[in-house]
């Protein structure tokens, strides 16, 4: 089988490209390793900014779909002591220029907006190889393989395209997250959602954090953050959730008990998620019919863009290739040109993971909210 432009890995950024591409009147396949769209879930809240995701979203023409799915007063945020003590606030007065949205909704609005031939469930990469003369073949797991001119990476942190174009490979970043759920928290936990308030907690110590956010519903959504080695978190056996949860929740001994029951009530297993990063600077010589996007291309400990930077490598990969559909190379240039100092830029500009756990936490980060003010 051959397609001119194919993209592997139907997450936002993947999308968007598809979308853009869509609108230009530029067919592509979307190949995704997933059986469905809702066999897993897509995350939680996602800020979406103004000079990135927004502008991103308007290229794909669904600023105003976006718009109907923003969750109001979920831009609040507090920041607290171990022992629940409120030290900082900020309320959502509708100013806000991030609105949130839920990843899962964001996701289904954009595979909405495609024609439904447009994506290829159940295709998990297995293997891909350059032809030559910017030819590309990439081989999936059930067996089918999909000749291509045009092959775009967009398949996350363990990008199966990358090695095209790239030796770099993603590095533990020295810290993990456990993510947890609470369901009708208003009911079962009462202090734990006065605590978490109407939008984003922090609740922050020097290595450590419990993070929340107040989801569509009354669901809360939580990540325990500790500084540890792999190894430390691979001692932990995960497939005995409660086990998991007591050995997370040990670490946080002597914290407020409506802060640690963000980790103790959950109604799912806990899920460890490890941060891994590509190098801030990371970036590849030309390689004609192929390049890649969002954490495929650039990957970071999470810092709030991630999603962000996705949507507009998608954006402005589309735009690229619309404004050269002659010259495919010419494209990828100007697409790579732009995309190299911007992702650079947002991995090395501020360092919240100091902000937010660092020797001086959570001063360190009201800190620097009072400053932005």
């Amino acid at each position: 089988m051959t397609s001119p432009v194919t993209i592997i890995g139907a997450g936002l950024g993947g999308l968007v490209l598809a979308r853009v591409l869509h609108i230009h009147g530029i067919p592509s396949t979307v190949y995704e390793a997933d059986p469905s769209p809702t066999s897993r879930t897509q995350g939680g809240l996602l800020d979406i900014h103004n000079h990135n995701g927004q502008p991103a979203l308007q290229a794909a023409g669904l600023l105003d779909e976006f718009h109907d799915l923003v969750l109001e007063g979920r831009q609040a945020m507090r920041v607290l002591d171990r022992n629940g003590t409120v030290l900082f606030e900020q309320p959502d007065d509708g100013t806000g220029e991030n609105p949130e949205v839920q990843r899962g909704e964001l996701r289904r609005m954009l595979l909405d907006s495609l024609p439904k031939s447009t994506i290829r469930w159940n295709h998990r990469v297995n293997n891909a190889r350059t032809l030559g003369n910017g030819h590309h073949q990439v081989t999936f797991d059930n067996g089918s393989t999909v000749t291509t001119s045009l092959l775009i990476g967009a398949d996350g942190a363990w990008s199966r395209i990358r090695p095209l174009l790239s030796e770099a490979r993603p590095e533990y970043f020295g810290r993990s997250v456990i993510e947890t759920y609470l369901f009708n928290t208003e009911t079962h936990h009462p202090a734990t959602a006065k605590a978490v308030g109407s939008g984003a907690l922090y609740a922050l110590s020097p290595g450590k954090g419990l993070l929340a956010h107040r989801e569509r519903g009354d669901t809360l959504h939580s990540y325990a953050t500790l500084t540890k080695p792999q190894d430390w978190f691979a001692a932990i056996d995960f497939t005995d959730p409660t086990a998991a949860i007591a050995r997370i929740a040990q670490e946080f001994t002597g914290w407020a008990p409506e802060l640690t029951a963000l980790i103790t009530g959950s109604d799912l297993p806990p899920i460890l998620r490890p941060h891994h990063a590509l190098p801030a600077a990371h970036r590849w010589n030309r390689v004609p019919g192929a390049t890649l996007l969002g954490d495929a291309a650039h990957l970071a400990a999470p810092n709030g863009e991630g999603a962000n930077l996705a949507m507009l490598d998608g954006a402005e990969l589309g735009e690229a290739i619309a404004t050269h559909p002659d010259n495919i190379e010419a494209a990828l240039t100007a697409y790579e040109q732009a995309m190299f100092p911007r992702s650079t830029e947002a991995a090395t500009e501020d360092d919240i993971h100091e902000l937010l756990y660092g020797e001086n936490a959570p001063h360190s980060l009201i800190s620097a909210f009072t400053n932005n003010q």
